[in-house]
């Protein structure tokens, strides 16, 4: 949805040449001209984008236009298109890395060091008392080293924070753009479409709102229509089925009465959208017609109607407050006293706390949510409905386990496809949905933060909400108080990878163009050679895996398939790297196989053939490192096991493609050896050491956890300035029968999954961990475990 016409540059460049007092002199007069330019394109460009992505234009716009502020390689550091030998030996790296910073970050500390070794003596890491404020600081973007600050440029400091303190680098780089636009928060004013309409608007360019779901500006524009031209002249169609024809012909009327037209919708009708381009070229249109659209956004919104159009975004505000009063303005006062029914009221109260909370705990995928749910209007309304009917059948008693399982099963529930998604939205329903809670006789009950109104009345509930923050505390949600940790590196790493893919938004793989080609996959072509340099996995040569007695042990063969589908997918990438190669260096002809490689990998996306033989990273550079990593790990399990030492020591399962299905071949293992089937048995995990009744364990170690930290006896909360991700010690797993004692009892325990990566799209297993009670708790900080990145 982000197009722009050179006709709306050439306005804006047209409107700086009016800024500048006279009597400048020509230096002086070229910089406020300059300046001017550049904060009306930003402008103009971050209306039209949604809040999300303003940060990464800001930077993107900050190294276009202000190239001097980054010294030789570091922009490519950044965005991680520089290539490093990652086979650097980690125990080193762990000897290497300063007390003070997180052991996590021994590798992109390394990084950081042989990219740029002038730059790394300058920061006297190994100085503790230099850095032990910033390594403390809640706000480290703030708090450089003054002697260090004097030496390094901005963009330096942004390094430095990526390297040691990913936590706070959307803050450094929001920073950075700030005082590198001179400006002093990245947002532009919100739109008034009053002003917009004085200042921009013309008769021959539709004005496009681009809408966010749940946001709808149909109550603005009619005001502004009634204001300036008189309600009966402002007309609006709903797009849809059938409403074409109509909405041509009150395009055509409009256009010559001069009056306005707003045709809402038009994300749901983008096959006729080509046709409304076609009648709008056409259009004589009167000096005082306007032509108003809303759409959300939409793949297949015609580009040239994009270009043609002045666009703004117009999104829901954010935030449990303003959510709830949306939901009350949709709502009338008659509605919430009806039947005069305290209990009722209060449900409906709950209902929009509950509406609100699931809405607005999607500003903290994947922790919060793994993924964006589109919990809608509609589900508040199939809600309230429900209570209306339940809460008016005269009971004094009303059936919240039928409210329970509505929610659950039919309506916000029906949209989660995570089993332990789920299980937070039931704690959040048996929570607010409580006779304890919504009840006549005990006053001074709380809903999250929130002292419930014991009464009917509209206005109370109003005034209860008006009281609320303006910004969201993270215990609304139950989620940890160092939630922002987490939440900011999940963004910081969406804005680089956006980045990447704009740097690269203009090479176009559908036509060969050598030098081109050659400058742009140089660095993954570089890259593979440096990581394959004094490995044998290319010239390797491994027997299809066969074992025709069925006497081998199923762990054994599992490592062995792994280990020669690990070889022969090295092979296959370096076959097709080299065949990429040749056709660059002109000694081979471009093949369609080739053209689809080279068109993936110029748009930073891993090929569809790798990603069907393994669903690894989609950041190609990342697949590359990933897969040469872990085939050089399942070399050294093939050679314990060959050894029969692979079960003696601490497995870490990153380090394979299928972890699942390891586990899967321990199951099938230990049922072959106890004689009975693998549905009889049952997945353990102990912190105390052996489990009573294995026949066989596996030690597991190098796990990850967000949400808490556990220390091996209970899980404990996180406090504001804990790390976002924890290790955990490691654990002794089984699969045991189903009748034997588990290791711990079953309300000690929550049940928590491991995650393939922190983007927690793909579950390996679950694991019973001690939590000490409070299941509920746990569930709603959204704890979970995953593997360590290789």
């Amino acid at each position: 949805m982000y197009r722009f016409s050179l006709a709306a540059f050439f306005r804006l460049f047209q409107r700086a040449l009016k800024s500048g007092e006279p009597g400048m002199s020509p230096d002086m007069k070229i910089k406020t001209l300059v300046d001017r330019l550049q904060s009306l394109v930003y402008e103009y460009v971050c209306r039209s984008l949604f809040k999300a992505d303003r940060l990464m234009f800001a930077l993107h716009m900050v190294h276009g236009m202000k190239s001097d502020m980054f010294k030789e390689n570091e922009w490519e550091a950044f965005i991680g298109l520089i290539v490093s030998d990652i086979k650097a030996d980690h125990s080193k790296q762990a000897r290497d890395i300063p007390n003070w910073v997180d052991p996590e970050r021994a590798q992109a500390l390394a990084l950081l060091k042989s990219t740029f070794p002038d730059f790394y003596r300058l920061l006297s890491f190994q100085d503790t008392d230099l850095w032990s404020s910033f390594s403390r600081s809640s706000e480290c973007e703030k708090d450089f080293p003054a002697a260090i600050g004097k030496k390094t440029t901005p963009f330096q400091q942004v390094l430095v924070v990526q390297a040691v303190r990913p936590d706070r680098l959307q803050s450094a780089m929001s920073l950075f753009a700030c005082r590198a636009l001179a400006r002093t928060e990245l947002s532009p004013a919100t739109v008034n479409l009053k002003k917009l309409f004085q200042r921009e608007t013309l008769a021959n360019e539709p004005v496009l709102i681009v809408i966010s779901p749940g946001a709808d500006p149909s109550q603005e524009l009619e005001e502004l229509a009634s204001e300036t031209i008189g309600k009966d002249k402002y007309h609006q169609v709903a797009m849809g089925q059938g409403q074409a024809d109509i909405a041509v012909q009150l395009l055509h009327d409009c256009s010559r009465n001069g009056e306005w037209l707003c045709l809402k919708n038009l994300h749901l009708v983008t096959a006729w959208l080509p046709v409304l381009e076609k009648e709008l070229n056409s259009l004589d249109a009167h000096s005082n017609f306007r032509m108003w659209m809303t759409a959300e956004v939409h793949p297949k919104f015609p580009t040239i109607l994009l270009q043609s159009s002045l666009k703004i975004t117009y999104e829901a505000p954010p935030g449990v407050k303003k959510n709830l009063l949306r939901t009350y303005e949709s709502w009338t006062p008659e509605f919430i006293t009806r039947g005069n029914n305290t209990v009722r009221a209060q449900a409906l109260f709950a209902l929009a706390w509950f509406h609100a909370v699931c809405q607005e705990r999607r500003n903290y995928i994947p922790q919060g949510w793994t993924k964006f749910y589109e919990f809608s209007l509609s589900d508040l309304r199939a809600g309230a409905d429900i209570i209306d009917r339940l809460c008016n059948k005269g009971r004094n008693e009303v059936a919240w386990n039928f409210v329970h399982g509505l929610f659950e099963f039919a309506i916000y529930g029906g949209r989660v496809d995570n089993p332990f998604d789920m299980r937070v939205m039931v704690s959040y329903l048996t929570q607010f949905f409580d006779s304890a809670v919504l009840s006549t006789q005990t006053k001074g009950k709380r809903l999250g933060p929130v002292k419930l109104p014991t009464t009917t009345h509209y206005g109370e509930y109003i005034e209860t909400i008006e009281n609320l923050p303006e910004f969201d505390k993270p215990s609304y949600f139950g989620l940890p108080e160092n939630i922002e940790r987490s939440s900011q590196r999940i963004i910081s790493t969406q804005v680089i990878s956006q980045l990447r893919i704009v740097k690269r938004a203009v090479v176009k793989g559908s036509k060969f163009d050598k030098d081109l080609w050659a400058n742009e996959l140089g660095p993954m072509l570089n890259l593979w050679k440096k990581l394959n340099q004094g490995s044998q996995l290319i010239q390797m040569k491994v027997a299809i895996p066969s074992d025709k007695s069925g006497s081998e042990l199923p762990i054994k063969s599992f490592i062995v398939l792994e280990r020669y589908n690990a070889v022969r997918l090295v092979q296959s990438v370096h076959q097709s790297l080299a065949a990429l190669s040749k056709v660059i260096r002109g000694t081979q002809l471009l093949t369609n196989e080739v053209q689809k490689l080279a068109e993936a990998l110029l748009s930073q996306e891993t090929p569809m053939n790798w990603m069907k033989k393994w669903e690894g990273p989609e950041d190609p550079m990342q697949y590359l490192r990933s897969l040469v990593a872990r085939a050089m790990a399942i070399q050294n399990w093939f050679e314990k096991a060959e050894r029969s030492t692979l079960l003696n020591e601490t497995l870490d399962l990153s380090e394979l493609f299928h972890p699942d299905t390891f586990l899967n071949a321990f199951r099938q293992q230990t049922a072959r050896e106890i004689k009975c089937s693998m549905d009889s048995l049952k997945f353990a995990c102990s912190w105390k050491g052996s489990i009573n009744g294995a026949r066989h364990s596996i030690k597991l170690g190098g796990l990850q956890l967000e949400g808490c930290t556990f220390d091996g006896n209970r899980l404990s909360e996180n406090q504001r300035d804990s790390p976002s991700v924890s290790g955990i010690p490691s654990c002794v797993v089984a699969w045991i029968p189903k009748d034997s004692q588990d290791p711990y009892g079953p309300n000690e325990t929550i049940s928590l999954p491991i995650y393939y990566s922190s983007d927690r799209d793909r579950i390996v297993t679950r694991l019973d961990v001690p939590c000490g009670g409070n299941q509920s708790q746990w569930l709603q900080c959204g704890a979970a475990l995953f593997l360590k990145n290789q």
